[in-house]
């Protein structure tokens, strides 16, 4: 009986200590979690804010070294200005677009790298216009309707006849219902503006994947000259890779942007100083944990991709597009770092 009597003395203290000891690693952690955030690099002046993101580094291991370069980026940046030039934009070298694709498909041909630069550089012309001028969202009709009465138009048009000859049917329907998603996700942001509202932190993400371009990574296809399978396409999988990948280039573009944006509460970081009463740098890490565990969603989605299901060509395409995606992280880190555009 004294024998049962010690053993239920010793699992009350053994549960007692159990108890203390998480107690105690729960507040270490909570610590540490705040000196760590107070350490956050925050940018010196005349440096881009996107120094804040590495930590990414570190907590990250697909993003812990970087990408390599194209061995033809130099071509690929003289094929950007060449078209540019040609349909009336400005290519800035300074802002390196082909940097970024050149990090991107570093592994396939500079053709691949260079039509998928000059969409890059299309897209961030037409982000500026919507953005910093307020242009007018009929701009998406123009495109939408095949006209080409503003410069906008007229590149989308020269490079929309290059981009969609290879590919099917089915692939421009899904193109053109992404370009109608950034249209309803940029009214839905000059609604907001308009009316002095702000999204919600649970609202955001959606949002934010409207408003960077959905279509953007349906274009590693044909800039790599291959077509997923439909059914492929719309598997659970495939849809949680491309919407964490999403959300990852966005998150980590609104952390290296805020300065830039003035304040406009359509940003991640801002979004969670308002809502959350966090301070810059608080705030700041509170998305950097965001961004960690969005990588992660990248990694399982990827190890789920059915590619057993697939023929062995089929397979090796839908891999091609898969690591490309895996490679945008870093290689979007490693852009925003360089870049004048958010200095």
């Amino acid at each position: 009986m004294k024998g049962a009597v010690k053993d239920t003395e010793g699992a009350a203290t053994s549960t007692v200590f159990g108890t203390a000891f998480g107690t105690a690693l729960t507040t270490a952690r909570t610590a540490l979690r705040s000196a760590l955030s107070s350490l956050l690099p925050r940018p010196r002046r005349g440096a881009p804010a996107a120094l804040a993101l590495l930590p990414l580094t570190e907590r990250v291991p697909a993003m812990a070294a970087p990408c390599r370069m194209h061995p033809a980026v130099y071509a690929i940046e003289a094929a950007v200005i060449d078209w540019a030039r040609r349909t009336g934009l400005r290519a800035d070298p300074g802002v390196g677009f082909h940097r970024m694709a050149g990090r991107a498909f570093a592994e396939f041909d500079a053709a691949a790298a260079a039509l998928f630069a000059q969409w890059l550089t299309w897209l961030f012309h037409l982000d500026d216009e919507l953005d910093e001028r307020s242009g007018p969202l009929e701009i998406f009709h123009g495109m939408l309707k095949g006209t080409s009465c503003h410069p906008l138009e007229a590149a989308f048009a020269d490079l929309w006849r290059v981009t969609s000859v290879r590919m099917s049917d089915q692939w421009r329907a899904r193109f053109a219902v992404g370009l109608q998603r950034q249209y309803d996700a940029c009214r839905a942001e000059a609604e907001n503006r308009a009316a002095g509202r702000m999204p919600t932190l649970e609202e955001y993400p959606a949002l934010r994947r409207g408003t960077v371009g959905p279509y953007l990574y349906d274009l590693v296809e044909p800039c790599l000259r291959v077509e997923v399978p439909v059914w492929v396409h719309e598997s659970d999988p495939w849809r949680q890779l491309v919407d964490a990948c999403s959300d990852v280039t966005a998150w980590c573009n609104d952390v290296a942007s805020r300065p830039k944006e003035r304040g406009d509460v359509h940003n991640f970081v801002v979004l969670a100083m308002r809502q959350l009463g966090l301070s810059d740098r608080e705030a700041t890490a509170w998305v950097l944990d965001r961004i960690t565990g969005r990588c992660q969603d990248m990694r399982k989605a990827a190890k789920r991709l059915p590619l057993g299901e697939l023929e062995p060509k089929a397979a090796r395409d839908v891999s091609k597009v898969a690591c490309a995606y895996l490679a945008a992280p870093r290689a979007h880190l490693d852009w925003l770092l360089e870049s004048q555009r958010y200095a």
